[in-house]
């Protein structure tokens, strides 16, 4: 049995999470309509139209988009501004602890007004008496589903995620978390099915279910959610049980140990060196691990292979300062590990930027190799002769060597 987060997936499977009893405290709703249209619509009965008052409810619902142990993510038509949105809504309001919950995700979104972070339009109670609040529907992919595709050797996916493009997705994922540092609020459950990548590149970090401004109490009905057996994806193993909170695949050890009092930003940097070391070798580094409480172990002691050459069959080796740069991003102290997103930003900019720290053989060569590329852009014109010279003689050479023969 697996244990999952009461954070509901914006995208993908519809899972049915079923909540055990729960000894929170309930709380009364005031029920109200959900709002019709407000927009008028034009009558053209002669030359002049006429405006009459919008009757069609705001949000027709269209299909579902994910559920979990909280509530629903619907999809939905807004016929006021004609465009399709999700609607996330609790399935109960009787337990506070969820509601607690479920007004701080709308409130710390809200907070975080960023390209990279997916926005609420607006808020309700609809005909059910049900809170909700409206988003952005997000068209693409979750980065889940991309590792996946790279891991089955899917030649679409490699041409349109090679590692140039990956260090740039995952920038963007740093920086949305950047700012939401900056604000002060931590994700805690970040994890490539939170984080979407649409059809032009655009990048959203999404479900923040989970996420705390630093300092906050934790919000009361810490209930374990329980779902059905299912299969184990990456995101599959999820909890939310007392201490521990989030999906243990991604936790950093402090986490893991349960100090969820203790989490400051260094947390949500080992979470996201766990990311994108999935999106560059395609796996997870605890997958072969089976078990919560093996998971939560693996966690605080296990580190990967950042330099084997031969990871996957599909790709090149990820290049070698790829793999110093995670290996400081899982550090188990947090001390030794990435203080901060900046910082994470900083080291992944020299990367892209080809500024290589030498390491090892591999960072050597790489080194010497830049030093010369950038050496022919600072003195063309000495390259240009001397390389003509060069060439010169050892075409002479050749001449020599060839008249000798006769």
């Amino acid at each position: 049995m697996n244990l999952m987060s009461d954070s509901i997936p914006m995208v993908g499977p519809n899972d049915t999470h079923v909540r055990p009893a729960d000894q929170s405290q309930n709380v009364t709703v005031a029920v109200e309509t959900r709002r019709s249209t407000v927009l008028p619509r034009l009558n053209w009965n002669g030359p002049v139209p006429t405006a009459a008052p919008g009757t069609r409810m705001r949000f027709e619902e269209l299909s579902p988009l994910g559920r979990g142990g909280m509530g629903e993510v619907v999809l939905a038509r807004d016929h006021d501004i004609e465009r399709t949105v999700a609607i996330k809504r609790l399935n109960s309001q009787e337990d506070l602890g969820l509601l607690m919950r479920f007004v701080d995700e709308i409130r710390i979104v809200g907070a975080l007004e960023h390209p990279n972070i997916v926005p609420v339009h607006d808020v309700g109670v609809d005909e059910a008496g049900r809170y909700y609040f409206v988003m952005k529907h997000l068209h693409g992919e979750s980065l889940e589903s991309i590792v996946n595709k790279l891991h089955a050797g899917d030649a679409a996916a490699h041409q349109r995620f090679p590692f140039h493009v990956r260090m740039q997705i995952f920038l963007s994922v740093l920086n949305a978390m950047a700012y939401a540092h900056q604000r002060g609020y931590l994700h805690r459950d970040l994890k490539p099915a939170n984080i979407m990548i649409g059809p032009y590149g655009e990048v959203t970090v999404m479900d923040w279910g989970l996420a705390r401004h630093v300092g906050a109490p934790e919000a009361l009905g810490a209930a374990p959610a329980v779902s059905e057996p299912g299969s184990r994806t990456g995101t599959a193993l999820e909890t939310h049980a007392g201490a521990v909170m989030g999906t243990p695949l991604y936790m950093s050890p402090e986490q893991a140990r349960g100090e969820i009092d203790k989490l400051d930003v260094r947390s949500d940097c080992y979470s996201l060196a766990v990311v994108f070391h999935e999106f560059l070798y395609l796996t997870n580094y605890l997958a072969d691990v089976e078990g919560i409480p093996d998971i939560l172990t693996a966690v605080q002691t296990r580190v990967p292979d950042f330099f084997n050459v031969t990871q996957s069959p599909h790709q090149p080796a990820v290049p070698a300062e790829l793999g110093w740069y995670l290996k400081k991003g899982f550090e188990k102290d947090v001390n030794k590990r990435f203080q901060s997103i900046s910082e994470m930003i900083d080291g992944l900019q020299k990367v892209v930027d080809g500024r290589v720290d030498v390491k090892c053989q591999r960072t050597f060569a790489k080194r010497m190799f830049q030093e010369a590329i950038h050496r022919v852009d600072a003195h063309p014109v000495a390259i240009i002769v001397g390389s003509t010279l060069m060439a010169s003689l050892i075409l002479g050479g050749l001449v020599n060597t060839l008249l000798s023969f006769f």
